[in-house]
């Protein structure tokens, strides 16, 4: 049974509870490992959001004396700190007695600059780090010379060193005014969260209420659960519960969710009491979030006890949960039951259906899956259940080489919903496959379709890119070259783009034709105006200042909380995450700023935006193992940009490890063929090791494909064993039908994205 947390008196206690849960008392809240303030985690930033509409135009800020000060002081002290950066980052990483004394030393010697209070910040960050909070406070006791600029650094800091000593008093007299003082600052919300519970452990638990209650806006897990648990040290415990089960039903994918739930089965609720609406949608909220695990007890729940109208509902979703868990057994008897009751709604039948088909699918048993999907059609034609299943079906088809059923299901999404959500690329499926079947007249027609029903769908590099190979085939030069130049134009980097310009090459570019077609297409992503941030900036000169001190992940807090979209706040993120090592996070920042990279030219955005969108980090090692091995360095730097995007730490999900994405199964093999003695897997994680055993690895396929490299590296995503599968199927006239004929996605777009990376590098870093 859980503590009852009201009667405990030690701050420290609370805290430390608080610390896990609440994730508010860690002065570097963004670092997940403490230990290492430098590492942040990777985030995905892969999914496609509607454009929103402008922001209003802020009006210009007008700066006060005070604050012109602060920015004159800032940039001092950032021009005479340059020299701290790598003795700060060793420091912060290792925190050794040899680093220790470096960074002492560096302050020392400049203690008549500004260089040497932001050491002796960093001396006493470490100290804290290391809970040696006595040695904390004498540094930034000496840090005293930057209150005017990092004021809510210094109080933020010395209070979290009092509360990990369980001295409240303190606490409450250092952060006493702290939002006045510092409106602004980045740790106003764990600030909140430190002086409240610092008045419930001061025995003012009412105090805390009222200041907890100011605080709700906006909503947050962290904050709701402090402040139940002041009115719990209040003695005031409905009301702590009523706040608890708010966490637990509307916020269940939060970590305070399973905090709340333990304490009110601590007071005696075997499970949060709430109705069967709240317990729906706590349900449904962890499927959005995809805690799948969860739901699935939820769901089990809510099927033992929900009303007989709501009852199928209640299966199919229960059903789906134990799907997405992989208990497909199970979920096939639910799904059955669902479509076998003719009261059901047709919403939860068309969904049971669906996932009926794609059980029967991933057992190979065609006839029942085509009877489902049979089913669904006669059920539900028009619903979003129907659409997935027909996108399906045409997969499962074009996998077996059956194009033709294949290329009928495909057809059905846009004949059925022409702007449908699966439209654009069924259609292009579609075309693809009556390409591959031979039937030129039909591909040339659907192709231009193509074009004309969705001009800005993804797949109209690989129609126009086509197109024009049909008509050079067909001896119409002046049209390929029409349809090779636009794809140039437009999007000039692009893969295609690439074999376009090869294309020209052989061909020669006399005559050019104009299809209507192509007028409609639309012009090619406009490059920012511009790139240099203001000079008034108080968030990037702080945010530089940080840096300097490797407090990379605050000077990240400062720039996002600066709250500017403008593509320079992307390039001064890149520049810290860069500086960090941090290289995915630099390269997704600018992908965000710069959606539309890869249709401009090189001249019009700014070299280092080039360089953080294509960096080259272990450069010297990456040419030395790739010479050795007879490969293109810009080809291996391009392959680690798409497998770990420089990440040697990188593990995915497969096990997967370090630069080059090695199994472990494939680091010993290669680490033997090369004679390395004493190997473990644990060296992948090493970038000289991976590179070496990587580049070697990769090698052995390029030469296993007589040196096609399109091969190789489909080969390197989804194994040799299917590529060679899929070579022998296909009957490919070139690499690049090939290419375009990968039935795995992820792996076409894979091999497509390295290819054009590696002209990029080319570009950017030409040789000598």
């Amino acid at each position: 049974m859980i503590r009852e947390f009201v009667a405990v008196r030690r701050f420290s206690t609370l805290l430390c509870v608080a610390t896990l849960l609440l994730a508010s008392a860690a002065p570097f809240a963004l670092a997940a490992q403490p230990d290492s303030p430098a590492t942040s985690k990777k985030t995905t930033h892969g999914s496609h959001k509607k454009h929103k509409k402008k922001p209003k135009r802020r009006k210009k800020h007008v700066m006060s004396a005070r604050e012109k000060a602060r920015l004159r002081h800032m940039k001092r002290a950032f021009v005479a700190s340059t020299t701290l950066k790598p003795m700060a980052q060793q420091l912060l990483e290792n925190r050794s007695p040899q680093a220790y004394a470096g960074v002492e030393k560096y302050a020392r010697a400049h203690r008549k600059d500004d260089a040497a209070p932001l050491a002796w910040l960093v001396l006493g960050y470490a100290h804290y780090l290391d809970k040696d909070y006595t040695k904390a406070r004498d540094a930034w006791k000496k840090a005293e010379p930057l209150q005017p600029i990092l004021g809510d650094y210094l109080d933020w800091l010395r209070a979290s060193a009092w509360q990990a000593e369980g001295n409240a008093a303190e606490v409450l007299k250092i952060l006493d005014g702290f939002e006045q003082r510092n409106p602004d600052s980045i740790h106003l919300h764990d600030m909140m969260l430190l002086y409240g519970d610092a008045l419930v452990a001061s025995g003012k638990p009412k105090d805390a209420i009222a200041y907890f209650e100011k605080h709700r806006t906006p909503v947050a897990a962290d904050t709701e659960l402090a402040l139940a648990l002041a009115y719990r040290a209040a003695g005031m415990k409905p009301e702590g519960a009523d706040i608890l089960r708010r966490i637990y039903f509307e916020m269940p994918a939060s970590d305070q969710a399973p905090f709340a739930a333990m304490i009110l089965r601590g007071d005696g609720e075997a499970q949060p009491s709430g109705t069967f609406g709240q317990r729906y949608g706590r349900a449904e909220l962890l499927m959005r979030a995809r805690h799948y695990a969860d739901a699935v007890d939820d769901w089990s729940s809510l099927a033992e006890q929900a009303p007989p109208d709501r009852m199928a509902d209640v299966q199919a979703q229960f059903a789906t949960a134990l799907y997405r868990t992989r208990k497909r057994d199970d979920a096939e008897q639910l799904f059955e039951t669902v479509v076998q009751n003719t009261a059901a709604p047709i919403a939860s039948r068309a969904q049971a259906l669906y996932y009926l088909a794609e059980i029967a699918r991933d057992k190979d048993d065609k006839d029942k899956h085509d009877d489902f999907v049979s089913q669904l059609r006669t059920m539900a034609p028009d619903s979003v259940w129907f659409q997935r299943a027909l996108l399906s079906s045409g997969n499962m088809y074009m996998l077996k080489n059956d194009f033709e059923t294949g290329a009928k299901y495909y057809a059905e999404i846009y004949e059925r919903q022409q702007n449908g959500p699966f439209s654009p690329y069924a259609h292009w499926k579609t075309t693809w496959l009556t390409f591959r079947m031979g039937n030129k007249d039909e591909a040339k027609r659907l192709m231009e379709e193509q074009l004309a029903f969705y001009p800005s769908s993804d797949e109209v590099p690989a129609a126009i890119y086509w197109r024009g190979r049909i008509a050079e085939d067909e001896g119409d030069k002046p049209l390929a070259r029409a349809y090779y130049e636009k794809l140039s134009e437009n999007f000039r980097y692009f893969y295609y783009a690439n074999l376009a310009r090869e294309r020209l090459g052989k061909i020669g570019v006399e005559d050019v034709g104009d299809p209507d077609v192509l007028d409609k297409l639309p012009p090619p992503a406009t490059p920012p105006k511009s790139w240099d941030p203001p000079s008034d900036s108080m968030a990037v000169q702080k945010a530089q200042l940080l840096a300097n001190a490797a407090l990379y992940d605050f000077a990240v807090k400062e720039l996002q909380h600066a709250g500017h979209n403008e593509p320079w706040m992307a390039e001064s993120l890149a520049q810290v995450f860069n500086d960090s090592g941090s290289y995915i996070r630099a390269i997704e920042a600018l992908k965000r700023a710069v959606p539309g990279y890869f249709t401009m030219e090189v001249t019009q955005i700014p070299r280092p935006v080039w360089e953080g969108l294509f960096p080259r980090p272990y450069w010297d090692e990456l040419q030395r193992d790739a010479a050795r091995n007879q490969l293109d360095p810009y080809l291996v730097a391009s392959l680690i940009r798409q497998e770990s995007e420089f990440n040697p730490a990188a593990i995915s999900s497969a096990n997967a490890m370090g630069l080059m994405q090695l199994l472990p199964s494939v680091g010993r093999g290669m680490a033997r063929e090369m004679r390395i003695h004493h190997f473990s897997s644990d060296q992948l994680l090493t970038a000289n090791v991976n590179l070496e055993l990587g580049t070697r690895y990769f090698k052995e396929m390029v030469d296993h494909y007589g040196g096609q490299v399109e091969y190789a590296l489909a080969a390197y995503n989804a194994g040799s064993d299917r590529v060679d599968q899929w070579r022998k199927d296909g009957n490919f006239k070139s690499v690049d039908e090939f290419v375009e004929s990968i039935p795995f996605t992820q792996t076409r777009e894979y091999v497509q994205a390295i290819m054009r990376n590696a002209a990029l590098y080319r570009l950017l870093y030409p040789k000598g």
